[in-house]
């Protein structure tokens, strides 16, 4: 028999569906008009899965065929109507060169900047729909005014506006919208000739690349927001210049470079000492002294270094300020490293609680989605519980 390995194919969604219906794969092979043999080969990667083949699974198992083949987003933002509400984002990032509207009203500008740093703290509340349903109203009056009555604090305003747009984007799964809406910011930031934003924006754009395992472009980005900010000393600048280092240790991580994530890490204590406390009010980046050991652990994590990311998690007591987003993060990241140790009940209760801290973000993020899966092939049998969260993000 075949080994089965652990990547992320369609043949091992198909074996994940498949315990998740509580089958085994003779009782799958009956409920199709394939043999049981070409199904363990095509479960353990050894055979691809054609369209008809995966076309006939999934009618037997009732699912989708996108939840087979890898496009896990689709279903569950149509179940969720969170595919709505993408839509009149993407046509207010292009409103940004079409000058002022003539048949816009405004809010007053202090209103406007006052919600556009709400919607900030929206997402990261986790309040995902909330700000998603704001956001287009907020991007178009801004741009109306940023081309009718100019200023610094409208074109700031205007970015962070973008910069949510973002990150709404990624945690709904869209990466094209990000991508545009990192362009708008760079856009807008440089018209507030905004370093902070600038580099902020430097900082989002190597994560990005840190996703998808090019460290290399990633570097050049931290290294191009660090040099932004290289005459600045303000404390808003130390917390961005700080933020930047902890974006270089993640890219480090995931290049298997340990004494980069050191020597990253430790520059971010230092200045999260400079700092002091934990700097939310700083762009919302909540960046300080939990923010650096959040970083580490998920360097360790991003490593592979399983037993070291459990032993940081259990001993972190984290702020009670801690923002929303970062905290159901951790539990999320605190979750794979249970699950990677095989802890797997463990594991399940804090996925649990990570949907109960931020439903929204938990249900969409990918590495919640991997845990859950982790724990779908590792079982030999499938609680209820996990049955139920498996269902919840759509696996």
């Amino acid at each position: 028999m075949p080994r089965c390995p652990d990547d992320d194919h369609t043949g091992s969604r198909i074996r994940e569906q498949r315990k998740l219906g509580r089958l085994t794969q003779r009782r799958l092979a009956e409920r199709i008009p394939y043999s049981y043999s070409l199904l363990n080969q095509v479960e353990c990667g050894a055979r691809p899965a054609t369209a008809d083949f995966v076309t006939a699974v999934a009618r037997a198992l009732g699912v989708d065929t996108t939840v087979l083949t890898g496009q896990p987003y689709v279903t569950e933002l149509q179940q969720g109507r969170l595919a709505g509400l993408v839509l009149p984002i993407r046509e207010a990032l292009d409103l940004y060169d079409l000058g002022a509207d003539p048949s816009l009203t405004a809010r007053p500008v202090s209103d406007l900047i006052a919600t556009a740093d709400e919607l900030c703290q929206a997402v990261r509340a986790t309040r995902l729909r909330r700000a998603a349903e704001s956001l287009p109203w907020v991007i178009a009056e801004l741009t109306h005014i940023a081309w009718s009555t100019p200023s610094t604090p409208v074109w700031q305003a205007l970015a962070s506006t973008y910069r949510t747009a973002h990150d709404i984007a990624v945690k709904l799964g869209y990466v094209d919208l990000s991508t545009v809406a990192l362009d708008r910011m760079d856009w807008a930031a440089a018209r507030a000739s905004d370093p902070c934003l600038a580099a902020i924006r430097q900082y989002k754009r190597a994560l990005g690349y840190h996703a998808v395992g090019a460290p290399a472009v990633g570097q050049r980005l931290i290294a191009s927001g660090q040099g932004l900010l290289a005459r600045e000393s303000s404390r808003e600048s130390l917390a961005v210049v700080g933020q930047l280092h902890l974006g270089a240790s993640a890219v480090a991580a995931r290049a298997g470079d340990e004494g980069a994530v050191r020597t990253h890490l430790d520059a971010a204590g230092e200045l999260a000492e400079r700092v002091g406390g934990e700097a939310g009010d700083v762009h919302w980046l909540s960046f300080g002294r939990a923010n650096v050991e959040l970083h580490a652990m998920g360097a360790a994590l991003a490593m592979r270094h399983y037993d070291d990311a459990v032993g940081q998690a259990r001993e972190m007591r984290l702020p009670l300020d801690l923002l929303t987003s970062r905290r159901a993060r951790f539990q999320v990241d605190w979750a794979l490293a249970e699950m990677e140790t095989g802890h797997a009940e463990r594991a399940l209760e804090l996925l649990v609680s990570a949907r109960r801290t931020a439903p929204e973000q938990t249900r969409y993020h990918p590495v919640a989605r991997k845990a859950i899966s982790g724990l779908v092939r590792s079982a030999r049998s499938t609680p209820d519980t996990l049955g139920h969260m498996a269902a919840w993000v759509g696996l």
